[in-house]
């Protein structure tokens, strides 16, 4: 075989495998609408922060999550099937980050939207040093999310209705409280990290 027969093959190879890789589908995070955004398994209002999950279906439709418990809980609905990719936030900069690509932290402690309790993070070392401050958790990987026993905090979702419940009655009563956004206090995190 020529020299040039054989450059040739490797560049018909070479085209072959950058081409098979254009057809593979990419899907990319979608922004959150405050405004219309809304949980399809808990039909709350979805925040634009760093507990704010999403499924991307192949078909590219994009479903929003209030807490990544209720991403879990529609997965277990629905199956897996149609999904194209998932993303969950990054704690500290609210960055997008590929569901299997996290590194997560779980404790009953940790109070999120609809008290599953578990955080995600870009990075691993972040993970570790909020479970040093808090002083306890579990890191958790993608993987390990699967086997995890996804249940509300039935006691910390009962002192979260009771805030807005009284948070509510200050409105009507016309005093302002501490209501920010919809009527919700918007202090969701554990009070371990200062100066956030």
């Amino acid at each position: 075989m020529s020299k040039k027969t054989s450059i040739l093959i490797l560049f018909v190879i070479a085209l072959a495998l950058a081409l098979s890789g254009c057809g593979q589908t990419k899907y990319e995070p979608v922004a959150i609408d405050e405004n219309v955004d809304k949980c399809p398994v808990c039909n709350m209002a979805v925040a634009d922060d760093q507990y704010a999950t999403e499924i991307i279906l192949k078909n590219k439709k994009a479903l929003k999550f209030d807490d990544l418990g209720d991403l879990h809980v529609w997965r277990e609905q629905n199956g897996t099937d149609d999904i194209g990719e998932q993303f969950v936030r990054d704690y500290h900069t609210k960055e997008w980050v590929k569901l299997s690509e996290a590194t997560y932290v779980f404790d009953r402690s940790i109070r999120t939207p609809m008290a599953f309790n578990v955080i995600s993070f870009k990075e691993k070392k972040d993970a570790e040093a909020f479970v040093a401050e808090l002083g306890k958790g579990r890191i958790m990987t993608a993987k390990e999310l699967e086997s995890h026993k996804w249940e509300p905090n039935e006691e910390m979702m009962k002192a979260m209705m009771s805030e807005h419940a009284d948070a509510m009655k200050g409105m009507t009563d016309g005093g302002e409280g501490d209501v920010q956004e919809g009527g919700m206090s918007m202090d969701m995190g554990t009070g371990a990290e200062s100066g956030e």
